[in-house]
């Protein structure tokens, strides 16, 4: 069927993004505001990425979301003003919208997590760890490192990833205490204040989890960037350990209505799309 001409798409690009609840958060705030628009999911392959952006306009798409593992490649194909020219040292944009015939790139990853996160926790003078040096890491660590936490170590398989988002933080906040280590172990969790998973492992029910409970205390604070499923295995051993905890959905919620906000100019409509959020999150707790 062909679709309405004056109808707007917008939607999420990464690989991959069947999990996501941003098509019922924004479908919610479209059909609020009376807005002829619809959020999609397009599941592109890290090699397939070049291919979709080349038909982007002729598929009537004003406006995407960008996740793992497109985040820092999508630098190269839009535009960042002055206001938010630091998101080439810190490479992660998660928005993108085509405005007077330009593509233009954002990050509301920082201002969501950054909202979420002083909404359960005071990070200043606090001790991190981080878990992943992706996208996602890079934001929460500039979001930290800015709310003046006294130090992090952050730990990613590819160290090489890890290394540099130490370089990106010593960058903007010379001399902040920033260390990227060689293992899990190295991060030293029990001597820490935060724990912060920013990798996909989680997202599947059958992914390990990457820490112990013994490496947990009751004094910590886990905050585990994905939302679905609602209760990852670390955040049940978080459970288990007594310590205090969050998943993503508080992050999506804000992130998602910044995001709105790019793609539409109008005030986000945030009860109807917590809402619909947390309508999604009863069927996953019903599955």
């Amino acid at each position: 069927m062909a679709r309405n001409s004056s109808l707007k798409i917008f939607g999420l690009i990464g690989y991959p993004v069947k999990h996501s609840f941003s098509p019922a958060m924004h479908n919610a705030a479209f059909g609020a505001l009376k807005i002829n628009a619809e959020y999609e999911l397009f599941e592109v392959e890290p090699d397939g990425l070049d291919y979709f952006l080349d038909r982007i306009d002729r598929n009537n798409i004003y406006g995407l979301n960008v996740t793992v593992p497109h985040k820092e490649k999508i630098l190269e194909f839009v535009k960042l003003d002055a206001e938010s020219f630091y998101l080439r040292q810190i490479r992660a944009v998660n928005t993108i919208v085509k405005k007077d015939g330009v593509w233009k790139g954002f990050n509301t990853d920082i201002p969501g997590f950054s909202r979420h996160l002083r909404e359960n926790f005071d990070s200043s003078n606090k001790k991190i760890a981080i878990l992943g040096a992706g996208g996602a890491a890079r934001a929460v660590a500039y979001v930290v490192a800015k709310f003046k936490a006294s130090n992090i170590s952050i730990y990613d398989i590819d160290d090489t990833k890890s290394k540099s988002v130490s370089e990106m933080i010593n960058g903007l906040f010379p001399g902040f205490n920033i260390k990227p280590v060689k293992s899990i172990e190295q991060l030293n969790i029990r001597n820490k204040d935060i724990l912060i998973n920013a990798t996909p492992v989680g997202l599947d029910k059958a992914d390990p989890c990457l820490v112990s409970e013994d490496m947990l205390h009751k004094d910590l604070f886990v905050y585990d960037l994905i939302y679905n499923p609602p209760e990852t295995k670390l955040l049940a051993l978080a459970k288990r350990a007594g310590a205090r905890f969050s998943n993503g959905l508080g992050m999506l919620l804000y992130q998602g209505a910044l995001s709105f906000e790019h793609f539409t100019g109008k005030d986000a409509p945030l009860e109807v799309m917590r809402q619909a959020l947390q309508g999604e999150l009863d069927k996953c707790r019903i599955r």
